[in-house]
């Protein structure tokens, strides 16, 4: 979701999982919120997982520049439809400054009506040590979300309510449209699309859609393997040669496009 950065915001179709210059670029790239709550409460009371992906994409953004990324979190559900939960994924320097590191805390309410479900839940966005120093923005952010899930299709609205958006000052009212569709393709095989659309509340260059096309295939011993195609793009050309304007250890300023197309391919382990 800035002088030497760029963020993104994204419109996606593919796996639902359960994340600028001046000051803007830390924000429109915002991560991929923790996974989404799910339709009702879970069967098992205390639930985790691990992942190892090729690329952390979040919202269409890949935030690990092309490298891979481990991933874990744990969820609670009540009884009453009451979940609490906790995420964490590497991230790269390269995309947020002083920052390796993406930390998820959320709280939800599902349930069902026949084959309607639905959800509400709120997310805190932390990145440890993360500061945007050309502006002293912190990365961190929190933002509402209402979901609504029918058969295989679901829809959710993310809304931001901090001042500030994953490094844009302020962003208040930031939201992120996620539509999509998870469909059973037989022989533990879902076919998952995806689509969201990003709009920069006060900074409407980083603005952006996302798509995302994926499989994915349950395996014994409760893992699962993943594979997806994904691509973002801006409203603007603010994301094609994104950067933090910080030299490497080479003293070389690396740019980088985050939307660009790609392919990811994750393993994840479910307790």
């Amino acid at each position: 979701m800035k002088p030497v950065s760029q963020r993104l915001l994204p419109l996606c179709l593919g796996l639902l999982a359960l994340s600028a210059q001046a000051q803007t670029t830390a924000a429109a790239a915002a991560a991929d919120p923790a996974p989404a709550a799910p339709a009702a409460p879970a069967a098992s009371a205390l639930t985790a997982n691990v992942t190892l992906t090729s690329q952390y994409i979040s919202r269409g953004f890949r935030q690990t520049w092309g490298k891979p990324a481990l991933q874990g979190g744990a969820d609670y559900a009540f009884p009453n439809g009451f979940s609490v939960g906790t995420w964490l994924s590497t991230m790269s320097n390269r995309y947020i400054e002083n920052g390796t590191l993406e930390w998820d805390l959320y709280g939800a309410y599902t349930g069902a009506a026949g084959d309607l479900g639905y959800s509400a839940a709120v997310y805190y966005y932390k990145y440890p040590g993360a500061e945007y120093k050309a502006s002293a923005t912190k990365y961190d952010y929190s933002e509402l979300s209402f979901g609504a899930t029918y058969k295989m299709l679901y829809a959710k609205y993310n809304y931001t309510i901090s001042h500030d958006f994953f490094g844009i000052v302020d962003a208040r009212g930031t939201g992120y449209l996620d539509i999509g569709a998870n469909v059973d393709l037989g022989g533990g095989y879902t076919l998952n699309l995806h689509a969201g659309d990003g709009r920069v509340a006060n900074n409407s260059m980083w603005n952006w859609r996302d798509l995302k096309v994926g499989v994915s295939k349950s395996l014994p011993g409760g893992f699962t393997l993943a594979a997806a195609y994904t691509k973002a793009k801006g409203a603007t050309s603010a994301y094609d040669n994104y950067t933090l304007g910080i030299p490497n250890s080479a003293g070389v300023v690396e740019t980088s496009n985050p939307a660009d197309a790609t392919l990811v391919l994750a393993l994840t382990k479910t307790f």
